[in-house]
């Protein structure tokens, strides 16, 4: 059985990374309580650049910047993000830069996002069209035409890096205060409700420049600064925080001194030398190798207290650690009473179809899953021949959906990836992980004419449970599948926790580091 890909986790980390890492854009603008302060407050935003090392339990594995332009006309921020990601033994670069340009209110006007983390880089930019819609394009594989959305927006928005300085140069903060903010978030390409916390006050000692110790042949941090600072925080449970909660200290200015970053990474203000400088130099020397309590992808993994055999018919385990509110734990394979999930594979009976090929579905409700979208391209001609090809003169859904299943498990080479999945950019280069596979299996079966969604949550393997993504197709009802695994259907060990792309997957991060599974039973 092959590993479940780290990539769920890693794709929609990536661009949280620039989501909720250097700041936290989005959720500011929409500031109720502060819109009258907003004029002033953008007044008092004065040109700074900030540095800050990238930490996984204490040794440096990133550097990041944030950079505050000004002008008459308004504000321009650059965020930029660089980490050597331990994934799967091996160290995987991944880089993520932000440019966000805003009126003198602090209203965004526009931006732009470059993810560079493997074989398919990502850019995507916004446009803001009178406060009240965002054109978004995002532009994936080479020689692609450009995705374009409009995007309905309530009013006035920004995007995540100016949260720090909203809170921070409206009335001053003080310890209990809280807010409410209408955003736009871009892992879900909507606007939501954020709550943002002021939760404490405090005094930082940080180095104000660099001096070059010779005999050690690091960079020192000298001429130390008082700074005072609070914590905020944007709760990431529930549906009102997400998976992009921010959690960490600012400074009068709005400038992060410290943050509690996702995937269990810190954001620490240096100077720029000992930032930069220093993680070069220890990149050089640390080679790509990394031990396995470094490795994101085994560090995430949730140990079970059973082990479990191959192509299980039932599971039934406890969930603990984490409020289920606004997973997609309950539906069809899966029951949810309490605390306790039983995931059921589908029976011979459920792997009917309730129409025929090639345009049967069409005329149903779910029509809406036979659509392409951003990085799953189901109308290229390329994969439209493949899946003609693949279909044949067969009418039955049932067993496209297995020839499809089959051919991407025996035609991908499994291999760790770290990057934006596309459906496209795998066919083309035949390798990846389960988010690649999830994402040309489902372009493949909508190209084909049946309805496919991407579901992630947690499948088993060795002995632990591990963040994973596999299809859904729809025949009589949504049938679990696994390309990755080879199983038509997925067996009872994958439990889902969302449905849909990288904004939906982005919700498992939260589970990180606090969900328990027990197993009660398994056949």
């Amino acid at each position: 059985m092959q590993r479940p890909g780290k990539r769920t986790l890693i794709a929609a980390g990536i661009l949280l990374l620039w989501v909720a890492g250097l700041g936290v854009l989005v959720r500011r603008e929409l500031f109720r309580p502060h819109s009258e302060h907003l004029v002033e407050a953008g007044m008092r935003v004065t040109p700074s650049a900030t540095f800050y090392a990238v930490l996984q339990r204490g040794e440096q594995i990133g550097f990041a910047s944030s950079t505050v332009d000004t002008t008459d006309g308004g504000i321009s921020q650059e965020d930029y993000l660089v980490a050597d990601l331990p994934i799967a033994g091996k160290l995987h670069r991944a880089s993520a830069r932000t440019t966000v340009k805003l009126t003198r209110a602090l209203r965004l006007r526009s931006f732009a996002l470059d993810v560079d983390a493997g074989q398919t880089p990502i850019k995507a930019s916004g446009t803001v069209v009178g406060d009240s819609v965002l054109v978004l394009t995002v532009k994936g594989i080479a020689g692609q035409p450009t995705d374009t959305q409009r995007v309905r927006l309530p009013g006035p928005v920004l995007l995540p890096t100016l949260l720090p300085i909203a809170v921070a140069l409206g009335p001053r903060p003080r310890p209990g205060a809280s807010y409410t903010l209408p955003v736009f978030d871009p892992t879900s390409m909507s606007p939501r409700d954020v709550q943002v916390n002021v939760e404490a006050e405090s005094v930082f000692v940080i180095p104000d420049s660099s001096v070059f110790d010779r005999a050690a042949k690091r960079w020192q941090g000298a001429l130390p600064d008082t700074i005072r600072a609070w914590k905020i925080a944007t709760p990431s449970t529930g549906t009102t925080g997400g998976a992009s909660g921010f959690n960490g200290w600012v400074d009068e200015q709005g400038r992060i001194v410290l943050v509690n970053q996702l995937l269990g990474l810190t954001l620490e203000r240096r100077p720029y030398e000992v930032a930069f400088e220093n993680w070069k130099a220890d990149a050089r020397a640390r080679g790509t190798q990394v031990n396995a309590d470094q490795d994101i992808y085994e560090s995430t993994a949730i140990s079970a207290n059973k082990r479990l055999r191959e192509n299980l018919a039932e599971l039934k385990v406890r969930l603990t650690g984490v409020e289920l509110d606004g997973f997609e734990v309950k539906g069809y394979r899966q029951r949810l009473r309490g605390d306790t999930l039983t995931i059921t594979r589908e029976a011979p009976a459920a792997l009917k179809a309730a129409y025929v090929l090639p345009n049967g579905a069409r005329a149903s409700v779910m029509s809406l899953f036979l659509e392409p979208e951003p990085l799953l391209e189901s109308t290229n001609p390329e994969i439209r021949a493949l899946a003609i090809r693949l279909r044949g003169a067969e009418t039955n859904p049932r067993v496209v959906a297995e020839r499809i299943n089959r051919w991407v498990y025996d035609s991908l080479r499994k291999e760790i990836t770290v990057g934006v999945p596309s459906a496209l950019a795998t066919l083309r280069s035949r390798v990846g992980d389960c988010n690649e596979h999830a994402q040309l299996y489902v372009a493949l079966s909508r190209a084909a004419g049946i309805p496919a969604r991407v579901a992630a949550g947690l499948a088993y393997l060795d002995g632990k449970f591990y963040y994973h993504a596999w299809p859904e197709v729809w025949l009589e009802r949504w049938v679990a599948v696994d390309p990755t695994f080879g199983q038509f259907p997925a067996d009872a060990s994958h439990l889902r926790f969302t449905i849909g792309g990288l904004g939906r997957q982005a919700e498992l991060l939260r589970l990180m580091g606090a969900l328990h599974v027990d197993v009660i039973s398994a056949h």
